[in-house]
Parts: structure tokens; sequence; C-alpha cells
């Protein structure tokens, strides 16, 4: 895989992390990508991302609810219900949050905003969030990589079509932002009816 191929992964990072880190073990698996650069981009890109949600937080808290880091904050899912309900859950079980967001994966956009709104320092979010995204990292590429070396003839197929390869992506991103909002769609439902049953 040439720099364009680690170009379009990066992308593929940025919007969806754990689809595209599990691409890139089937990449590697099937001997085109190199284990490492996929294994390292994956994480700074993941951390990255991490820290700009927690500093997004952090403003959406310093310049009020009428500013812009707030107002962006709203976009991406951080809505005054949730702030309040994770801010405090921050406060009490931070590493618990973390491992939360990065294990699981459902709610970590609003989980770091979260963070970043409720003051917790950048070197102790590292402290947890760096061994959990490596160990998230290295589970979805170790499963990558075993389905890639098992359809290393088809994953050949796929890259001489790079339209065919681009559908084929398309349908793993979708199908797994599907079951996404299906978990979270039920835990909210889990949740209001806690809510619910505490309040009668």
């Amino acid at each position: 895989m040439d720099g364009w191929g680690y170009l379009a992964l990066t992308a593929g990072l940025v919007v969806e992390g754990p689809v595209a880190t599990f691409v890139g073990g089937t990449l590697v698996g099937s001997g085109h990508a190199n284990l490492v650069a996929v294994w390292v981009l994956a994480l700074v890109v993941d951390l990255v991302l991490d820290t700009a949600l927690v500093v997004i937080g952090r403003y959406a808290r310093v310049y009020g609810e009428s500013g812009t880091p707030a107002r962006l904050a709203q976009l991406l899912g951080f809505t005054p219900e949730r702030r309040d309900r994770l801010s405090r859950n921050v406060s009490e079980r931070p590493g618990r949050v973390v491992a939360w967001a990065k294990l699981v994966d459902v709610g970590a956009v609003p989980a770091f905003l979260a963070i970043g709104w409720a003051g917790v320092g950048l070197p102790r979010l590292l402290r947890w969030s760096v061994p959990l995204t490596a160990l998230r990292v290295s589970i979805l590429l170790a499963l990558g990589l075993a389905l890639g070396s098992s359809l290393s003839s088809r994953v050949e197929d796929l890259l001489r079509q790079p339209w065919l390869m681009a559908l084929v992506g398309l349908g793993i991103g979708l199908l797994a932002l599907g079951v996404k909002a299906l978990v979270q769609r039920v835990l909210r439902r889990r949740r209001n009816g806690s809510v619910t049953g505490r309040e009668l």
C-alpha cells in the first residue's frame, strides 16, 4: 500500500476509527500494509481525536452555552442532560468512563466532551486513554489480520478493483454504524426505564 493508501486509511480512521482499524488489519494480514505503520497510525489518530474532543468540552465550559465550542459540542451530541450525567460520572469514576468509551465505543464522543467539561487534566486522561486505546487498536488489528490472512486472495481482487473495495468498505462502515445506533437506542431505553422505575 502506497502513501495514498495510508492517507485514505487515515481519513477512514477519522470518520469511523474501529471499522478502519479492522480494515487496516485485513490489509496487513493480506500483505498489503505494514503492521507497525497501521498500528501507530490508528493509535495516534485516535488519541488526537480524543484530545480534540476534550479541548472542545473544556472551552465549551469556559465560554458558556452561547459560545461556539458549546454549540459545536451540542451538535456532537453533548446535550445538557448528557452533560450533567456524564460530568458527574467523570468526577466520580473517570477511569471507568474512559474504559467504557474506548472498549465499547458507544457514546464515546459525549464522554470525552464531558471529560473536558469536568476539567480533567490531560496527563490524567492520557494515563487511562493511551493503554486502553493501544489495547483496542491491537484487538481490532488482530481480528482484521486473522481475516486478511484467510481471505488474502479476495483482498487481492479487491485491490485490483478500487471501486469494489470502496463499496465493501462503505458497506462495512454502514453496518458498524447501524449496530452502534442500535446499541445506543437499547442503552437509552434501558436508562430511561431505570430512571422511571426509581421515580415510581
